[in-house]
């Protein structure tokens, strides 16, 4: 599907004009195009991107075929830029979805394989606003990636109460913390590949050695590459979070182990003066003088309980019981 902005000096002109008249407002020099295209058709990919703006075959190329990691690659007429939308759930996890923007003087060319909501956003925003003037395509490529950077917000909320949850568990609760632990910790490497090579291009934009970003643009380029920085570096605090969590789990868990080896060694010395009087009495001795006098068995009895309590006020004095 094929959607087109017109405008015309700086002022909107019309929405999805008819595809025959492309050529001749592409070549009009008072006409800026944003041309989204949507789950294209081999038809449209080839007016479009072949026709019309006569792209580089290396590029048509890239644009066809998913790549995992940002780029933008600097040619005569135009800047083409690949970036990555984020979508993040507690069951899918993270994907992304990769954006292909080709950005000219006057034109700006968006291509995507699956809906994207940042682009559908900026689409809506110039759509129900078309007495709003724009000088340049530019400013449709900053708005884009700046609502793509805020889509990574309720991730970010999402992944900060899961690290919360988890050191709280670590701290409070019992049980098997390591599969939550792990799998945060895939998010968090998941989120760092995703941002870290984006916030590197867009802070080589904001440097305006493309060409293609406007002077005025390139502090917005600059307030975005800095959002991209602090989610990077979010990222690699919480790491190192999960890494204190995991270590205060080891040692509560070590802490309990050793609480429960104690426990033990008290109640077997708890049952020490027992097994030693017992043992000492049913010896059987033939000549055994303890064991012919009348009372013999209440003086054991009696050693028995008092040795015992004597063991056990030891060992709570000691804290091992």
């Amino acid at each position: 599907m094929i959607t087109t902005l017109v405008y015309r000096d700086n002022r909107f002109a019309a929405l999805n004009p008819p595809p025959e008249t492309l050529a001749a407002l592409r070549a009009d020099e008072s006409v800026m195009l944003w041309i989204d295209l949507a789950q294209p058709t081999p038809d449209e990919i080839s007016a479009i991107l072949e026709a019309l703006f006569a792209l580089h075959p290396l590029v048509v190329e890239d644009c066809l075929s998913e790549t995992r990691f940002p780029k933008y690659e600097v040619y005569d007429d135009y800047l083409y830029l690949v970036m990555h939308a984020v979508d993040y759930s507690r069951s899918g996890k993270f994907t992304t979805t990769e954006l292909d923007l080709l950005l000219g003087k006057r034109f700006l060319v968006t291509f995507h394989r699956q809906p994207l909501k940042p682009l559908q956003a900026a689409l809506d925003r110039y759509r129900k606003n078309p007495t709003t003037a724009v000088r340049g395509p530019d400013r449709f490529a900053h708005v884009i990636l700046d609502l793509m950077t805020d889509a990574y917000q309720p991730a970010i909320e999402e992944l900060r109460a899961e690290i919360a949850g988890i050191e709280h568990a670590a701290i409070h609760e019992s049980g098997n913390l390591l599969p939550r632990l792990l799998a945060a910790r895939r998010d968090l490497a998941a989120l760092r590949q995703i941002v870290r090579p984006q916030h590197q291009i867009v802070a080589d934009l904001a440097h305006g050695r493309s060409g293609f970003f406007r002077p005025i643009m390139l502090p917005y380029l600059r307030d975005l590459a800095e959002d991209l920085a602090r989610i990077e570096r979010s990222a690699n605090a919480w790491s190192e979070q999960l890494i204190l969590a995991f270590r205060v789990f080891l040692n509560r868990a070590d802490h309990e182990a050793n609480l429960g080896i104690r426990v033990l060694t008290a109640l077997t010395a708890l049952t020490l003066p027992v097994l030693v009087i017992g043992g000492w009495f049913g010896m059987n001795f033939r000549h055994m003088p303890e064991v012919p006098g009348r009372f013999s068995y209440p003086l054991a009895f009696a050693l028995t309980i008092i040795s015992t309590l004597g063991m056990l006020i030891y060992l709570r004095k000691r804290r091992w019981f």
